[in-house]
């Protein structure tokens, strides 16, 4: 007893002592310097709906901006930008034009009605068709783009109490800190939407919002497959006045299983004028070929992947 004694009390002398058996070191926390605001799970539910209802259609003049590749191709190739207009009527109609620079030649046309879509592009002669759902497997750059993809990533939508589950959950993001204009580390809400599956009944990750604490507007939207790989990942930015409602001036879409990132930079937008049915009705031009996507693989030449020459030669023809 007497020596486990002598041992505690020298054990006891050393951490006293001038630090022999450990070291203090300093941690630099970078964490912003924005006041943060608070919000329950409904009032982020709440908001959600509330922004989701506010734009039942939408005209808009943009510019795209397209890149393809990654880690699976070994290099990342950025297109010019090109042009275009946007066209979208909830609850799943979309239809998407581009235009090549100068000649102002159509570079491609799609529309999808939520279900299947339609793509044509005349300075190739051909008009594509198939599902939104059917991607052939080991596709990837904007062969493998679906005009879904963008219409999910436009505006918010709804969360329907019948058929999703919210579940809130605290994060952070880094963001540019306005005082300091250094990185720094920010608290985030994160609204997760679980789906029920009307064809299994099952329930999935559908999609994450996430909002900006300094003022509770949702930044970021990622959305998910059923297997639980991220499918879309849409981030906003400079949110401005749009015929009284402000919307996200920037969007940018990344699909990482297919290697593509598609940047949206709206010009001019009208919101909740009446589209009719023609407005997204897309005929095949006589005389071009035929793909059906659900079928075949293809290379299918989308936003920016065909030069303004070849759209000069064909305007020339």
């Amino acid at each position: 007893m007497t020596r486990f004694l002598l041992l505690g009390v020298a054990a006891a002398i050393l951490v006293s002592s001038s630090g022999c058996l450990f070291h203090t070191r300093k941690v630099d926390v970078h964490q912003s310097t924005a006041p943060l605001q608070t919000a329950s799970l409904q009032e982020l539910v709440d908001r959600v709906n509330s922004e989701a209802a506010k734009v039942q259609s939408l005209n808009a003049t943009v510019d795209i901006d397209t890149s393809v590749g990654g880690e699976k191709k070994g290099k990342i190739t950025d297109y010019q930008q090109i042009s275009g207009y946007i066209l979208l009527r909830r609850p799943s109609m979309i239809r998407m034009i581009g235009l090549f620079p100068l000649v102002r030649n159509k570079a491609f046309d799609m529309v999808s009605d939520g279900s299947e879509f339609k793509l044509s592009i005349p300075v190739k002669n051909k008009f594509y068709v198939g599902h939104n759902d059917v991607v052939r497997p080991g596709a990837t750059g904007l062969d493998a783009l679906r005009p879904q993809a963008i219409y999910d990533a436009l505006l918010l939508h709804r969360i329907d109490s019948t058929s999703d589950i919210a579940v809130l959950e605290s994060s952070s993001e880094t963001v540019v800190d306005k005082k300091t204009k250094q990185l720094v580390h920010q608290p985030t809400y994160v609204v997760d939407v679980i789906h029920k599956d009307d064809a299994d009944g099952r329930y999935y990750l559908n999609r994450k919002v996430i909002f900006d604490r300094s003022d509770l507007i949702p930044d970021t939207q990622i959305f998910y497959d059923k297997e639980g790989n991220v499918a879309t990942e849409a981030r906003y930015q400079e949110y401005k006045d749009f015929n009284g409602t402000r919307l996200p001036s920037i969007i940018e879409i990344k699909r990482p299983q297919e290697e593509y990132e598609i940047r949206l930079t709206i010009v001019k937008a009208e919101l909740n004028r009446p589209l009719t049915d023609d407005q997204f009705a897309l005929q095949q031009p006589s005389g071009s070929q035929l793909i059906d996507l659900d079928q075949q693989p293809v290379n299918a030449a989308l936003p920016g992947t065909v030069s303004p020459s070849e759209a000069h030669g064909s305007q020339q023809h």
